[in-house]
């Protein structure tokens, strides 16, 4: 799987504790290789993000993204459910 980051995801990215940088990466690792892995809880976004998809870094953190096609994605953001507003 290829990753684009945009700016935004990386500002978001090193606003976070430690941590959660360390379980972004590793589940960056699994997306990579899978990106349904049912550890990562992939799902498809409704509303005014219909057009993008999350997945879960923890409970309380997800990355926001978007297929461009079946093996390219765009990281936008990074963080709680507030991303999501």
């Amino acid at each position: 799987m290829e990753i684009e980051y945009s700016r935004r995801f990386f500002k978001s990215l090193e606003k976070l504790p430690e941590f959660i940088q360390e379980k972004a990466e590793e589940k960056d690792d699994i997306f990579r290789q899978n990106a349904f892995h049912p550890l990562l809880q992939t799902h498809k976004l409704k509303g005014k993000l219909k057009n993008y998809c999350s997945y879960s870094v923890d409970n309380k953190y997800r990355v926001l993204f978007r297929f461009k096609n079946k093996n390219k994605v765009i990281y936008f953001d990074i963080g709680t459910h507030d991303i999501y507003n």
